[in-house]
């Protein structure tokens, strides 16, 4: 093995660990019929002249299985707060009660699990595809020393490495999609 090419690993997994973070992100926000707080994570609120995560408007509770409530630190963002629910695509229809707003999560119905596994599955191909951009720039830098002079057997080396590590993430993501789609088509 050169001393002279040495392959940032290091950078290419927490690149490809960044892309496993964003499918999970994604991921909690689907709904599965049950309440999560973590559901609540993309909606933004217009508030103080900004976007504002949900969470840091007010203190989100999971007081039931099917209900998740938001209590507002702010009157005056009630009303916003609700806006952004409402028109977060979450399908939930928010219910006021002074400064707590209720989300009833209502069940799913079997062509909407259908839907979400395949909104699961749409996902899970994007973090196969991020991953696969990390492995082909890790692959172009291997290239590059291999022009500058470095050894075919190191060449191969590095090559087998960025691809084990590939091969690992992916499957990771295919495990974490097979668990989702099993969580939503629970009943």
């Amino acid at each position: 093995m050169s001393d002279e090419f040495l392959l940032d690993t290091d950078d290419l997994e927490r690149r490809m660990t960044g892309a496993m973070g964003s499918l999970k992100t994604e991921f909690a926000s689907l709904r599965t019929g049950r309440a999560s707080a973590s559901m609540l994570e993309p909606v933004m609120v217009d508030a103080y002249g900004q976007q504002t995560p949900i969470n840091q408007v007010g203190t989100v509770n999971v007081p039931e299985p099917r209900m998740v409530t938001i209590n507002v630190w702010d009157k005056g963002l009630v009303n916003k707060v609700e806006k952004a629910l409402r028109e977060s695509g979450l399908g939930i229809n928010p219910q006021l009660n002074g400064t707590i707003i209720m989300l009833p999560i209502p069940e799913l119905n079997e062509e909407r699990r259908r839907e979400l596994t395949k909104v699961a599955g749409q996902y899970a191909e994007h973090a196969r595809v991020a991953i696969r951009n990390v492995r082909r720039d890790g692959m172009d830098q291997i290239k590059k020393a291999k022009a500058d002079g470095m050894s075919e057997d190191d060449q191969k080396f590095w090559e087998g490495a960025v691809q084990e590590m590939t091969d690992q993430f992916i499957t990771k993501v295919d495990d974490a999609l097979e668990h989702k789609q099993a969580e939503i088509m629970q009943v």
